[in-house]
């Protein structure tokens, strides 16, 4: 039986609630069942996103569907063939943003994984230039993660122009998400596999970016994801009961606009999707399974560490979010570092403290029994949302008669008494250390200064 967690943040969103009506799902299963199973509630209580950044590269949003309003930051068309970004002829991209960003607490549909995010809206025909130019236009418009739910089938090594747009991002502390392949094969295509290169996957210190695969509702690789070495983890991409139960994809926001997934291609053999769902008496949602949803609810996850803790860098929040990830043991090629812990991502970035304490010395300027006295005060700052891990100790530098600065001591103390001889000359300057190990920069200049004539 479906376990039902309590939403402490609660958006009050009816597909949190509402419970699960497709047949075979166990009593007490909520639509939005993956946002339970992967610990989104427990992010939800410290961070929605608010603040947060998240390109969509795919094809276009409905932009005036009621789960965007207010989340919609801006849309550039980088397709060739359009020039409405705010529209979705396949429908494969509303629903992509709206797993990452839908809008919580409208009292309608569902709630994003970073539900108070903003978007920025990269409609791409996806060949290589206009993937390319995607990346790079959303990382100058401030993206804090991306998130890229389509690929190639590799037979041909990703263009240079990709890889250059990828380092570009990835240099400017970018999050990069791809989705794997939507079949059960060792290669991924690109970008996935110039996020996560063949033979990398293994090893948590590697990659650029994150290649999700999918997983089911019992916690195994969906039948039609992507497996294998260039897999960095899994989020659920398709509910597959055990007994072939449930729904038949993740719920979703979904154009009003009739849309090619539910017409199919002769061309390239996609049926009819049969996906559209009504909600509430709303007919714009739908139920679509898939490593594309998978996807943005990692890119979700990464835009909300990346903004919570913006002392991370790109690397350090991929190596978090696949350390996090729910799992027994290590690595394996069918669900990579495991399945995505939403709060235990977001906790984790909270206790990661990475900026240096300052700190300041002053002296008396009185010699007492030979010996002057040194006070010592400092801080720890840190992120709004970061717990800073507190000072743990000062070390004193100090010059002697101009000489090269020499560390006198190291203490936990704020008042210390030095020694002092008559016609020297002192210059003293303090360093902090906190309790995570980072250390204060040496000043350019001492704090005190003291001659004993």
């Amino acid at each position: 039986i479906e376990r039902r967690a309590t939403i402490r943040s609660n958006p009050g969103d009816a597909a949190l609630a509402t419970q699960e009506g497709a047949a075979g799902t166990p009593p007490g299963t909520p639509v939005e069942w993956w946002a339970f199973r992967e610990n989104f509630p427990a992010a939800w209580d410290v961070t929605t996103g608010s603040g947060a950044v998240i390109g969509v590269i795919d094809t276009g949003i409905d932009a005036g569907h009621p789960e965007f309003a207010g989340r919609i930051r801006s849309t550039i068309d980088q397709d060739s063939e359009t020039d409405n970004p705010g529209h979705d002829d396949a429908g494969h991209g509303t629903h992509v943003a709206s797993l990452a960003c839908a809008n919580g607490g409208n009292g309608v549909g569902l709630a994003g994984g970073a539900y108070g995010c903003s978007l920025v809206v990269e409609r791409s025909d996806l060949s290589d230039f206009s993937v390319a130019q995607s990346i790079v236009d959303a990382t100058n418009r401030g993206a804090d993660a991306i998130n890229m739910s389509f690929g190639t089938d590799g037979s041909h090594p990703a263009a240079h122009g990709i890889v250059q747009a990828i380092d570009y991002a990835y240099k400017h502390g970018v999050v990069l998400v791809a989705a794997a392949a939507d079949d059960p094969i060792d290669e991924q295509g690109d970008p996935s596999n110039v996020l996560q290169p063949t033979g990398t996957g293994p090893d948590i210190t590697k990659g650029k970016g994150l290649d999700v695969t999918a997983a089911n509702v019992q916690d195994q690789r969906a039948t039609f994801a992507g497996r294998g070495t260039q897999i960095s983890l899994a989020a659920y991409g398709a509910y597959q009961a055990a007994d072939g139960g449930g729904p038949r994809g993740l719920f979703g926001a979904f154009p009003g606009n009739l849309t090619s997934l539910e017409t199919g291609s002769l061309a390239s053999g996609d049926p009819p999707c049969n996906c559209r769902a009504i909600f509430n008496g709303d007919s714009r949602y739908a139920y679509v399974a898939g490593t594309s949803m998978a996807a943005p609810q990692v890119t979700a996850v990464a835009a909300m560490v990346r903004h919570l803790n913006p002392d991370l860098s790109a690397a350090d929040v991929i190596g978090l979010i696949k350390r996090t990830a729910r799992r027994s043991g290590g690595w394996n090629p069918e669900l990579g570092w495991g399945m995505l812990d939403a709060g235990a991502a977001i906790a984790a970035a909270r206790a990661d403290d990475r900026r240096p304490p300052t700190s300041r010395l002053t002296t008396s300027h009185k010699v007492l029994g030979g010996k002057i006295t040194l006070r010592l005060s400092g801080s720890d700052p840190a992120p709004p949302d970061v717990v800073a891990s507190g000072i743990a100790r000062f070390e004193i530098w100090r010059s002697l008669d101009g000489h090269k600065p020499r560390k006198l001591r190291t203490t936990t103390s704020r008042t210390v008494h030095v020694a002092a001889r008559r016609g020297a000359r002192y210059a003293f300057y303090s360093i902090a250390v906190d309790k995570a190990g980072n250390r204060e920069t040496p000043p350019g200049r001492a704090d005190a200064r003291f001659t004993w004539r």
